[in-house]
C-alpha cells in the first residue's frame, strides 16, 4: 500500500524539499502551507492544502481532506516554524508569544489533532523538526532555542506515551541553513531586536556562522533525515540533519558537561 505523509510549512525550504523527497520515493503527500501555492498541482500524488498551525480549524480540515483523498495518513511532519535572532532584553513579549504560538503550541495542536487517527490505525509516525540550537544553544537566540527545546522534551515524552499504540515520535534537528528563505522570511520580525550595544558581538557571531569549518545544512540534508525518520521502525529518537548539526550532536553527546561547556565558552567568548 502506498503510504501518505502530511507536511506542514511546505511552500519553501525544508518543507518543500521534503515533499519532493517523499514523492521521489513513491509516497502520497499532503503538502500544507498557510497560503497554498500551486507548487505541485500537476502531480496526482500531491494534495496542496491550507494549514495554519495557529488555526485549529485549518488543521482539522487539512487532515480530513488528506484522508478523504488518500484514505489514510501514515506520517505527519511538523516542519512549520518561525525563527528569531534577538537580544532578550530587546524582545517584546508579543514577539515571544508569536514564536511560541507557532513553534510550540502549533506543533502541539497539529499533534493533538492527528493522534486519534494514528491511534485508531495502531501505526504511524510523528516527526517534529527542531534545531541544533536545542542541542547546543548559541547567544542571541534564547527565545528561539527555548521554543525548540520545548519541542525536544515534548517529543521524547510523547514517544513513550504513544508507543502503546505502535505510534512513533521522532525529532529531526537541522543546523544553520543559509540557502533557505528562513532568515529573510523573519527579517521584519527581527528588526531592531539587536540594539547597538550588542552589535559588535552580533557581527562576530554572524562571521563565525559564515566561516564555520563544519559546513552547513542543506535542504536536501533535512529532507533525507525526515525520510529516514519516517521509515525507521526502531526506537531511535533524534536525527541530526546537516554537517554542523551532526557536529553539534557529537559535541554534546560524547563529552562531559564540563568539557562541553568549556568548548562553548571558548567558542562564544567576545573577541577583543
Amino acid at each position: 500500500m502506498t503510504k501518505t505523509v502530511l507536511i506542514t510549512g511546505s511552500s519553501s525550504g525544508f518543507g518543500k524539499a521534503a515533499v519532493e523527497h517523499f514523492l521521489n520515493h513513491g509516497w502520497n503527500v499532503i503538502a500544507t502551507m498557510r497560503t497554498p501555492k500551486e507548487n505541485f498541482s500537476d502531480n496526482e500524488k500531491v494534495l496542496v492544502a491550507r494549514l495554519d498551525v495557529t488555526d485549529p480549524d485549518s488543521i482539522s480540515q487539512a487532515i480530513e481532506a488528506g484522508i478523504k483523498k488518500f484514505g489514510r495518513i501514515d506520517t505527519v511532519v511538523n516542519n512549520a516554524g518561525i525563527g528569531l535572532m534577538s537580544a532578550m532584553e530587546a524582545t517584546p513579549a508579543s514577539t515571544i508569544k508569536d514564536i511560541f504560538e507557532t513553534n510550540v503550541f502549533g506543533v502541539m495542536e497539529v499533534t493533538r489533532k492527528i493522534i486519534p487517527y494514528l491511534r485508531e490505525q495502531r501505526s504511524g509516525t510523528i516527526i517534529n523538526v527542531t534545531s541544533n540550537t536545542a542541542l547546543t544553544p548559541m547567544p542571541l537566540v534564547s527565545v528561539y532555542a527555548a521554543s525548540k527545546t520545548a519541542i525536544e522534551g515534548f517529543s521524547e515524552s510523547l514517544a513513550y506515551e504513544l508507543s502503546i499504540f505502535n505510534v512513533r515520535v521522532k525529532i529531526v534537528a537541522p543546523g544553520y541553513a543559509p540557502t533557505t528563505d528562513f532568515t529573510s522570511n523573519n527579517s521584519d520580525r527581527m528588526d531592531g531586536l539587536i540594539p547597538e550595544f550588542y552589535a559588535d558581538y552580533a557581527a562576530q557571531l554572524f562571521a563565525n556562522l559564515q566561516n564555520q569549518t563544519t559546513g552547513y545544512t542543506k535542504e536536501s540534508d533535512v529532507a533525507e533525515q525526515i525520510f529516514a525518520a519516517a521509515t525507521d521502525e526502531s526506537s531511535k529518537l533524534r536525527y541530526p540533519a546537516g554537517a554542523d548539526s551532526e557536529s553539534s550532536a557529537q559535541l554534546r553527546w560524547t563529552n562531559s558537561e564540563e568539557e562541553y561547556l568549556k568548548h562553548m565558552w571558548e567558542t562564544f567568548a567576545p573577541k577583543s
